[in-house]
């Protein structure tokens, strides 16, 4: 039998902070009490949270492609981007694939295939420090998508399925001066090719994303697979995806579509690099400001792993009403329990020993230790 004893540790549990032991055996958390023991690993007064769990993270693809024109190894590539999640204390992720682009030279459509089979190799030899699934983004003005997504859809990897339209003038770029900033500065585009890529995306848009929408939602029913929303900004958005199933809503960019997608029965997912920051790089409503109308269920790391911890202790910190355990919780128990992963997410009884050692030093959490299933990996 394998057994960790951790004591002298400050523990967020769904309902407190409590100061006491946990108990794992076999990878299972086998109890949680107050007071001290005299065996195990003395964690002298740190926290210890949940291991966090994310549901949309981008962060894969820059390690494959770490510079402009640089093509990194996959296996060595997926070691670097594991290493960095489980550092940031994220024990179940979500690495957020896209399926299709507004771009067909995007590297994310060109090595896809590359960048999962780096992942699997990874992942079937045990190199791997954290859980690893896959969420399918799906950007319905591609024209291939539903074809991408019929050859992945039945890997037991994926667990999550988001629909996507960036076609320029909605969603998460309504105002266009943002937009051309944003591609501007991405592309380094000049103001003719500027014009010449945004009236090839709407035309791509008008042609391909109503069917291609229509398609994702009818395969991810026929599986039951859960589908979340994406920068939903208008009560129509919000109407369409709830009539679609979804129980996800990403990233909403006005109050009004998060609170709609909230009475909804939708969780509403917000960005951590939002939260830390202050505020959207697109400028669409803000993270904390969400938070202050109580209308923010989980957060995602989305481009900073870092970010997710850093969220937890932020929104506790400073939104009223808002404790730790609560603020934990959406960074883990509530992200895990959206996806159907009702294993794990919380320090209790009966749940997975996927656990994160923190030191908050002058308002700032410093990971120092990580374990999955109660074996330590970080």
């Amino acid at each position: 039998m394998q057994e960790l004893v951790l004591t002298d540790t400050r523990i967020v549990t769904p309902q407190a902070v409590l100061d006491g032991t946990v108990v794992v055996r076999n990878g299972m958390i086998a109890a949680v009490d107050g007071g001290r023991s005299q065996a195990g690993e003395r964690l002298d007064g740190d926290y210890l949270i949940p291991g966090l769990v994310e549901l949309h993270t981008d962060n894969m693809e820059r390690h494959f492609a770490p510079r402009p024109g640089v093509h990194w190894p996959p296996v060595s590539a997926a070691l670097a981007h594991d290493a960095q999640i489980a550092a940031a204390g994220i024990t179940t992720v979500f690495d957020a694939i896209a399926l299709g682009s507004l771009q067909d030279h995007d590297l994310r459509v060109m090595a896809l295939n590359e960048m999962l089979g780096g992942l699997r190799t990874a992942q079937d030899n045990g190199m791997l420090r954290s859980e690893h699934l896959l969420h399918l983004r799906c950007e319905v003005s591609y024209p291939q998508m539903p074809q991408l997504l019929a050859g992945m859809i039945d890997d037991a990897r994926v667990r999550l399925v988001s629909i996507m339209d960036h076609t320029p003038g909605q969603r998460q770029f309504v105002n266009p001066e943002k937009y051309r900033v944003y591609w501007k500065g991405k592309n380094g585009f000049n103001d003719e090719q500027l014009d010449a890529y945004l009236e090839a995306s709407c035309e791509r848009g008008r042609r391909y994303s109503a069917d291609n929408r229509r398609a994702v939602v009818a395969i991810c029913a026929a599986r039951g697979m859960p589908l979340a929303s994406h920068d939903d900004a208008t009560p129509e958005h919000v109407a369409e995806a709830l009539a679609d199933g979804m129980v996800v809503a990403e990233f909403p960019t006005t109050v009004e579509a998060a609170r709609l997608s909230r009475a909804g029965g939708m969780k509403v997912v917000m960005g951590g690099p939002n939260l830390v920051r202050g505020g959207s790089h697109s400028g669409n409503i803000s993270a904390g400001a969400l938070a202050q109308h109580g209308l923010l269920d989980i957060v995602s790391s989305d481009y900073v792993p870092s970010s997710l911890i850093e969220s937890a202790f932020k929104l506790a910190r400073e939104i009223d009403g808002l404790d730790l355990p609560r603020a934990m919780a959406a960074v883990s128990k509530t992200p895990a329990e959206a996806v159907g992963l009702d294993d794990r997410g919380a320090i209790e009884a009966g749940r997975r020993g996927d656990m994160v050692r923190v030191r908050v030093v002058e308002g700032q959490p410093v990971v120092r230790a990580v374990w999955r299933c109660g074996m330590r990996v970080a």
